[in-house]
């Protein structure tokens, strides 16, 4: 006999659960606990099946005989219809948000903290508010960029297309792991405005440098803020690699600090000369920070490298503004000013750890030419004695 509303509605719970079949194997089940949930049982291939369709009253008796109805009809076409929907289940699992969290966990050891982080932000200010509740195969390239022309729209055109690199790189993990199978964000960067060429502000006049080393000798500041923005214009690399350099990466026997390839842009180990300016600077920071992993540690925990705007904000108390000057620019001073003062420009190149645009050539050798890059690292700090007097 079908079931109708009242007795589904004035059903209460016993000491055991019991069945109420509307027919078609189409049962109510009520729960001790006076819960009641609609089931279909059915065969398939000869094997007893049994799809849950919903708690009743948010599934009410009419939505029920419709869901059974539609279940007989997949049924009739060859269709499981539990595992069917055990499968729509776990594609809506399988959300942008969550897909791009298992990316980041995947490879956040292959990234230093501060660049996971980066890409993490990213994600969670520019994407995740709008598309990470989608399933990543109902996305299409046209949510995708829609979302990269918010981004671009308030000017941020190079964060745009790092975005949607990210986007597209979290699709080749999807389809590596059989989550997606095609990348809606492949190419994408094509519909983007083009990224502006910028550089980074730098004094590359031998009266300005002049000026500003001797800014730098007079800076009142913690005696680790201090040695590290005297140290940077001598070794030039990268403002992230200074700071997260470690005692245990310098050798003083060769005068050599070598940066492990995972700390490094290009992910290769890279070699600096240290010019006797240099290992003075470390020789006298050393009694203070050795206990430390790291050469300039934070100057509120050792346990911590340097923070990320501490040299910026040193060149900012000496006067140059953000136009003017900055940690990054110390690489275009020694590159524009070594050039000029006759030095190879492929010595210069691998010694700032640029990628060579050269195929044929561009096979890495972190020692190559070092006897060379010695005598120019030496040279480059003897100039800049010497401009200061």
């Amino acid at each position: 006999m079908k079931l109708n509303n009242t007795q589904v509605a004035g059903l209460k719970p016993a000491s055991k659960r019991y069945k109420m079949s509307d027919g078609g194997g189409l049962y109510l089940e009520v729960t001790p606990n006076g819960s009641k949930l609609w089931r279909f049982r059915y065969r398939f291939n000869g094997k007893q099946k049994l799809l849950a369709i919903g708690k009743y009253p948010e599934v009410t008796l009419k939505k029920a005989r419709e869901q059974h109805a539609e279940a007989k009809r997949k049924l009739a076409d060859g269709i499981d219809p539990s595992e069917q929907k055990k499968q729509e289940k776990e594609i809506q699992s399988h959300t942008l948000k969550n897909v791009a969290l298992e990316w980041w966990k995947a490879n956040r050891e292959t990234w230093s903290e501060g660049h996971a982080n980066i890409i993490w932000r990213r994600l969670e200010l520019n994407v995740l508010p709008w598309l990470g509740d989608y399933s990543i195969i109902e996305l299409s390239t046209r949510m995708i960029l829609q979302t990269l022309r918010r981004i671009e729209s308030r000017g941020a055109v190079e964060t745009a297309h790092r975005v949607g690199g990210i986007i597209s790189q979290v699709y080749v993990y999807a389809i590596a792991c059989g989550i997606a199978d095609n990348n809606p964000a492949n190419g994408i960067s094509k519909a983007l405005k083009v990224v502006p060429k910028k550089s980074f502000p730098s004094i590359t006049e031998p009266k300005q440098i002049k000026e500003l080393l001797n800014a730098i000798d007079s800076l009142q500041a913690h005696f680790v803020v201090c040695c590290s923005l005297k140290f940077l214009p001598l070794v030039f690399v990268r403002p992230g690699e200074l700071r997260n350099a470690e005692w245990q990466e310098i050798d003083f026997e060769s005068n050599l600090w070598t940066i492990p390839g995972y700390k490094m842009k290009r992910k290769r180990d890279h070699l600096v000369p240290l010019a006797r300016q240099a290992v003075s600077i470390l020789n006298d920071l050393y009694p203070l920070t050795n206990s430390s992993h790291f050469i300039f540690p934070s100057v509120r925990t050792f346990s911590k490298p340097l923070s990320e705007n501490t040299i910026n904000a040193a060149l900012r108390r000496l006067g140059y503004s953000q136009d003017e000057m900055c940690a990054h620019g110390f690489r275009t001073m020694a590159s524009t000013r070594l050039h000029e003062l006759g030095w190879d420009t492929r010595i210069v190149e691998i010694q700032l750890a640029h990628k060579d645009q050269n195929k044929v050539r561009s096979v890495y050798n972190k020692a190559e030419h070092l006897e060379e890059r010695f005598r120019m690292m030496q040279a480059w700090a003897d100039y800049l004695d010497n401009l200061k007097y």
